[in-house]
């Protein structure tokens, strides 16, 4: 009787394993611009969901906040009873954020504002229809994705 043994070299699971590394490592480096580019996307969300948040707080005092952050944004926001718990930071967190600056103060207050983000990816198609140039002091060339209102 002959005693064969069945299975794989410890060669053959080495070469198997460097080539699923291999393909794999290719892969993640091909998603990170479809990350970028969702994030992008939740960037503009946010924008218009503030943009929402803002104009249930005209409505209700006939002029937009006068703050100066994002942070007291949010704070004048929600103590605005207007149904507002929080608004969005941006996905990166701190190490970028939103900029709310508001228009100059007419009446009982500014009736203008303009928001603006940084996008990821600079040609994403969406800075085609957004404010260029400086609005209200902030720069909103490309990649800033800025909505005046």
């Amino acid at each position: 009787m002959q005693n064969k043994k069945s299975g794989f070299t410890l060669i053959e699971v080495l070469i198997v394993v460097a080539i699923i590394g291999l393909l794999a490592s290719i892969v993640l480096v091909g998603l990170g611009s479809f990350r970028a580019r969702g994030r992008d996307a939740r960037r503009v969300a946010d924008l218009r969901q503030t943009q929402n948040a803002l104009e249930l707080f005209y409505t209700k005092n006939n002029a937009y906040p006068v703050v100066n952050s994002w942070s007291a944004l949010e704070t004048a926001l929600v103590g605005a009873s207007i149904g507002v718990s929080k608004i969005s930071d941006d996905p990166l967190g701190a190490s970028r954020s939103y900029v709310y600056a508001p228009g100059p103060v007419q009446g009982p207050g500014p009736q203008s504002y303009m928001l603006r983000s940084q996008l990821e990816d600079p040609a994403n198609p969406v800075l085609n229809d957004d404010v260029d140039g400086t609005v209200f002091g902030q720069d909103c060339s490309d990649p800033f994705y800025c909505v005046q209102f």
